[in-house]
């Protein structure tokens, strides 16, 4: 399965013609399409729905996750329905399988990685912020639970490593992503992970086990040599 995935499209009415240029080969080269979160710029009405007219049109088998910027407006249950509504597959804490590949996804979330990863002690403000990470590592552990195809794939859209972030300040590191995912992931074992929110991070790097993790923020893609806005794996 030849599988374009690219994440923060960040769509709004003046990126809408550059973006459906930018993604009208897609359906030529893959066979399905992975969104991994930042759909929209701030998850409002008027971006979501001109934004699913791209994706739809396009006529490929989508598959995306929601990111931080899809939930600026408090209504991403809106936008996962109407994403679900017309064929886009939303993973969120589930999996998928299609064509014996599984594909398990969930938005992830922030707190660092490996020694410098943020614990639950201290102030209840810490405590609520270590849940939230916890939470979406028990999500992804749901997901991918869930999965009986022997191919795996992992939509996320915070980085579960630290190598695919370095290329952004390394004060910001630890908002980027958490090892906690890279956890569940290795203990389940995969064939491929994908995500962005890191837009200048590194493009690939690999869990502590040797998955390969790759980072498809489009403006990360757009600035390498192909100047692509995806980018195609074989699975």
């Amino acid at each position: 399965m030849r599988v374009a995935a690219t994440a923060d499209l960040h769509y709004s009415a003046q990126s809408s013609a550059l973006l459906k240029e930018q993604l009208n080969t897609v359906r030529n080269e893959a066979d399905v399409r992975i969104v991994a979160g930042g759909l929209t710029n701030f998850g409002k009405p008027e971006e979501r729905e001109p934004l699913i007219n791209v994706l739809v049109r396009l006529r490929l088998p989508t598959i995306a996750v929601l990111g931080n910027h899809d939930y600026e407006s408090d209504r991403q249950t809106e936008l996962i329905r109407m994403l679900n509504s017309e064929g886009i597959k939303v993973l969120d804490g589930t999996g998928y399988e299609r064509d014996g590949v599984g594909f398990a996804g969930t938005k992830g979330f922030v707190g660092g990685f490996g020694r410098g990863m943020l614990t639950a002690f201290g102030e209840s403000e810490v405590k609520a912020f270590v849940k939230a990470s916890i939470d979406e590592a028990l999500k992804l552990e749901r997901a991918m639970s869930q999965l009986r195809a022997a191919k795996r794939v992992v939509v996320l859209h915070y980085s579960p490593i630290a190598a695919t972030v370095v290329g952004e300040a390394p004060e910001i590191h630890a908002y980027l992503g958490s090892s906690r995912l890279a956890e569940v992931i290795d203990r389940h074992g995969a064939d491929l992970v994908v995500h962005g929110h890191a837009h200048h991070g590194t493009l690939s790097g690999t869990t502590t086990a040797g998955i390969p993790v790759h980072n498809v923020a489009i403006t990360l893609l757009q600035s390498q040599e192909t100047s692509s806005a995806y980018r195609v794996f074989d699975v």
